[in-house]
């Protein structure tokens, strides 16, 4: 699955048949910021720190978001959150 072919999902009323990193995303995508922290908090790995980190700081919690960041070994990001969402998207991808 490509990028794009992520993003068209988004429309539909149902993630599709991914792991849950990319179903945090998909419900993040969506709007849906409590249902993708739901996800990610189930995810004990860097991969789920990463994108706890990313919804912790599209919620303005820096303080909360840079602990997540350091827990996935990843720089604190300072580029928009569009970019960083495609990041972490493609990576899974």
């Amino acid at each position: 699955m490509t990028l794009a072919d992520f993003k068209a999902t988004i429309a539909q009323s149902s993630p599709p048949d991914v792991g849950a990193p990319l179903r945090a995303l998909w419900h993040d995508a969506r709007g849906e910021w409590d249902a993708a922290h739901s996800v990610a908090q189930d995810i004990d790995d860097a991969t789920g720190a990463w994108i706890h980190a990313y919804l912790h700081r599209k919620e303005g919690d820096l303080g909360n978001a840079g602990y997540w960041y350091q827990r996935a070994r990843q720089p604190v990001a300072t580029d928009s959150l569009d970019a960083e969402w495609a990041r972490i998207a493609t990576t899974l991808l």
